[in-house]
């Protein structure tokens, strides 16, 4: 994209009209503003929801998108607190999404290769999992610390630095889940689950934790072989035609297995897939509606699993686009308190944004860093002695920060707890 670009081209007529639709609802009343992470950064109006709207209603009128407009945009993390704080009920993922797709092309050379970098791995296991066994290897040696911690990386790439610092510690390898888990018991349902991305590449614990909660549930458990990236990654950084044809694939692998419903483990990734039905206009045959968080399922199922004792004191943590975009607050919540000796506590100001927000805190990392480092600090006042997350991107974020705070608290998914509830596997121990 050139450094200024006529607002016409942007937009066709028929986006233009829905986006024209959408920013008519916001009356400006600024109740946004203080739900907003990059505002509470830098008490910029532009960098505020309210802000980017007006950029938005310019651009729609023929404005110039100038370059300074578009660093606007791109320093939203897409959070969406903003959605929950609205009294209007503006829908803000709409214009973000959109504005997005304007700005995807667009910065200087290095910008354009690292998320060109980005997009050509984090969306493909098989890649990721490759580029992690040279970070596994520094990780042994301790040197990717070493390196996270020195100029060095900057100096080449802020994504390389930005990497080395948040990559998760080796795990144990898992071994790969079969492609029909059955259920005990009595069979209750038959689920579909996503592996995910980063979630089966850094995290392959919870996806195995998932599978042997749901089948404890009484749910047969199909895990498509062929299934890939959801889309999430991309849809969130305005990439529409890479998101739709992840979606589409994403579709077609789950009907064909013939699942009453597709369990998320992911945050961001369920966010994404329960709109698949905009983004492909309506051209999902309803995989939309049948698409569930794992807490909103098992909410909604009922437990028929014993639960056992689990003495911790656990602080939970409001991933963004579960609290936000799904509005899945109090489900997770009920599942951990109902788990014997678990005492759970509240981390201050639980709706402001760790950070991460998919790929911002590569792209975005001096940002991200603050807001990891808020968030650090926020968990630490509880005095929880485990740390509960349902998005890969969350975990990775806070236990950096907490780590560069030389703070060791152990980071579970809410899986990982209940599977421990349940089934009686080991919590993961602090690193």
């Amino acid at each position: 994209m050139s450094d200024e670009v006529a607002g016409e081209a942007l937009v066709n007529n028929g986006a233009e009209e829905r986006l024209r639709s959408v920013v008519k609802d916001c009356v400006h009343c600024g109740f946004c503003l203080p739900a907003c992470p990059t505002y509470q950064l830098w008490g910029e109006e532009m960098d505020s929801p309210r802000g980017r709207i007006h950029l938005v209603i310019q651009v729609l009128e023929g404005a110039e998108l100038t370059p300074a407009a578009a660093e606007h945009f791109d320093r939203c993390l897409g959070c969406m607190a903003c959605m929950t704080a609205c009294p209007s009920g503006v829908q803000y993922d709409q214009l973000i999404e959109a504005a997005r797709t304007w700005t995807a092309t667009g910065g200087g050379t290095r910008e354009r290769a690292e998320q060109a970098a980005i997009f050509s791995v984090f969306p493909y296991p098989r890649r990721l999992r490759a580029l992690a066994g040279p970070l596994r290897a520094l990780q042994r040696t301790g040197l990717d610390r070493r390196l996270a911690n020195s100029s060095l990386p900057s100096r080449i790439s802020p994504v390389l630095s930005a990497a080395m610092r948040i990559a998760p510690p080796r795990s144990g390898r898992s071994a790969r889940l079969p492609a029909r888990i059955p259920a005990r018991g009595q069979r209750r349902a038959v689920v579909g689950m996503l592996t995910g991305c980063v979630q089966s590449v850094f995290f392959p614990g919870v996806n195995a934790a998932t599978a042997r909660v749901l089948a404890a549930e009484g749910c047969d458990v199909i895990v498509p072989r062929e299934q890939g990236c959801c889309g999430a990654l991309s849809l969130h950084s305005g990439r529409h035609d890479e998101a739709v044809s992840f979606a589409r694939r994403t579709v077609a692998v789950f009907e064909r297995a013939g699942v009453d419903t597709v369990i998320v483990n992911s945050a961001g990734c369920g966010s994404a897939m329960k709109e698949y039905s905009r983004l492909l206009d309506g051209g999902d045959g309803g995989f939309s509606a049948r698409v569930r968080d794992l807490a909103e399922f098992l909410a909604e199922l009922g437990p028929a699993a014993e639960r056992r004792p689990v003495p911790v004191t656990a602080a939970y943590h409001d991933a963004c686009h579960l609290a936000h975009a799904q509005r899945i607050t109090r489900e997770p919540r009920e599942l951990l308190r109902a788990i014997p000796e678990l005492e759970l506590v509240e981390v201050p100001d639980a709706g402001t944004c760790c950070g991460s927000a998919g790929v911002y805190n590569l792209l975005q990392p001096a940002a991200a860093r603050e807001l990891g480092d808020r968030k650090a600090d926020a968990v630490l006042t509880t005095g929880a002695s485990l740390l509960v997350s349902a998005n890969p991107g969350c975990t990775m974020q806070i236990a950096a920060s907490l780590a560069g705070r030389g703070e060791t608290i152990a980071v579970a998914h809410t899986a990982e707890v209940l599977d421990a509830s349940i089934n009686g596997t080991p919590l993961p121990s602090v690193s």
